[in-house]
């Protein structure tokens, strides 16, 4: 069944070829990864603790207690600064298994942690030592960052620490473009090397403890060897031997273009439908920024594709690309994938340019698909031939609805899809889906409420999402 609903006018025009029947994959069992990593992150605190535990017979006295917390806030403090750094390693086995956007939400999480404990680490040192010192605050400070080995480097990284803080936070990101953003992000690295060196200069838990030196040593050098492999030299062996570039661009609707890519060896990148690439395209003014876009389409013939709107500087330049440049890409990313559906029936509910990775969905998933695209005007609704023609060949469902519209038709009423009480008017038996959702922060943040309240259970709901 194909159907065209409009979400202003009520206007809903249906058909109803038969269905074919699509095989159903055998069920899988829930991934242990996120536990396991959960399990690995607090089992590393508890060994933290346990170091400090070993190395202290006993706290007495108001500076002993502020001089023993400022000792806890920056052991944990620099195993947290590790942990958030591997996070965003791109290891496969994490960002295949827990996602992308998931790991961003843990790191995003974890790094507010850890600028709290930094600073607690910092307040209570130096008030600690003040007391014992009877010094004043800001003498002992001075003394600290002049007088102790690598407290200079400790001070540039906590000033490093705070300025990434200052720029992650939502309000400054919006004011960011994407690259200026991702470029900033970068000082986390010189900040975290800057820290390393005082911890052990100066940490009383590592002084003279050659066994928590090494597994210090081992920790730090474990996730930098990540980063140095699956960010830097794992992408240079990947673009080597599949060298893509540009073979065609074609306008799909105002301001969206859809870019084909050919390459070498394609199939053996083991892309999923519903997973992205970071692209770089080596174009000029293009060159230095790797942007993240999902696969529009399912890889096939040795061409992947991706459809993108033009909402910024290099997104809007995508259009002006020629066939045969070239591109370095990094991924595939992301686990927003077949691997998550669960149930034989699926719904995908799409906001704009957020129908890119559902559309590949809607053509590979199996069971029952039903397909919901929210956009502005009919004319942004990008793909639209493809879904129709896609919906027909399965036997699937599609409704778009548009939030802009001249009126309602007489003796309709208006109908919000965005609710639970629409939402499962639209698609019966609604809590027994699984759910795909990608689309604008509002647009998903009422969808998640709506599917909530129509019964849908949250590990059935799956997001990918446009924030960075």
């Amino acid at each position: 069944m194909s159907t065209a609903t409009h979400a202003r006018n009520g206007t809903d025009g249906s058909a109803r070829p038969g269905r074919r029947r699509v095989p159903l994959p055998s069920s899988r069992p829930r991934s242990l990864v996120p536990m396991a990593a959960h399990g690995l992150i607090w089992g590393g605190a508890a060994g933290v603790l346990a170091l400090w535990w070993a190395d202290t017979e006993a706290v007495v006295g108001a500076a002993g207690w502020l001089t023993d917390a400022g000792r806890i806030t920056g052991l944990l403090a620099g195993y947290a600064c590790a942990v958030l750094v591997a996070l965003m390693a791109r290891v496969p086995l994490l960002d295949h298994s827990i996602g992308s956007d998931r790991l961003a939400r843990w790191h995003a999480m974890g790094g507010r942690y850890t600028i709290s404990l930094v600073v607690a680490h910092v307040v209570l040192i130096i008030w600690g030592y003040s007391l014992t010192t009877h010094t004043g605050v800001v003498e002992q400070t001075t003394t600290f960052v002049l007088d102790y080995p690598d407290m200079l480097k400790a001070t540039a990284a906590f000033l490093l620490l705070l300025g990434t803080a200052f720029v992650s936070a939502r309000a400054a990101r919006r004011r960011l473009r994407y690259e200026t953003w991702h470029y900033l992000h970068f000082a986390t690295y010189l900040a975290v090397f800057l820290a390393f060196f005082h911890q052990l200069s100066n940490g009383a838990d590592f002084v003279g403890n050659e066994a928590a030196q090494l597994a210090w040593y081992g920790l730090y050098l474990g996730v930098a060897a990540l980063i140095i492999w699956y960010r830097f030299l794992a992408p240079v062996r990947y673009n080597l031997r599949h060298r893509l570039r540009v073979a065609e661009v074609v306008p799909e609707a105002p301001g969206v273009v859809s870019v084909h890519l050919a390459g070498e060896r394609l199939g053996e990148l083991g892309a999923l439908p519903g997973q992205f690439f970071r692209w770089r395209f080596l174009a000029p003014g293009l060159w230095a920024s790797a942007n993240p876009y999902s696969l529009s389409a399912p890889p096939r013939d040795g061409l992947l594709r991706i459809t993108v709107k033009d909402s910024g500087d290099h997104s809007g330049a995508l259009a002006r690309l020629r066939p045969g440049t070239r591109v370095w890409a990094e991924g595939p990313y992301g686990a927003f994938t077949g691997a998550r559906r669960r149930s034989p029936k699926v719904l995908l509910l799409a906001g704009g340019v957020g129908i890119t990775p559902l559309r590949a969905l809607f053509e590979t998933l199996p069971g029952e698909v039903t397909l919901i695209h929210r956009a502005r005007r009919a004319e942004d609704l990008a793909l639209r031939g493809e879904l129709d023609a896609i919906a027909a060949a399965r036997g699937a469902t599609v409704h778009y609805f548009l939030s802009e519209s001249a009126g309602r038709a007489a003796g309709q009423d208006a109908f919000e899809p965005l609710t639970a009480d629409g939402l499962s008017r639209l698609v019966p038996g609604l809590a027994a889906h699984e759910v795909y959702l990608c689309g604008p922060r509002g647009m998903t943040d009422a969808a998640k409420r709506a599917l909530a309240e129509a019964g849908v259970p949250r590990h059935h709901i799956h997001h990918e999402s446009f924030e960075f």
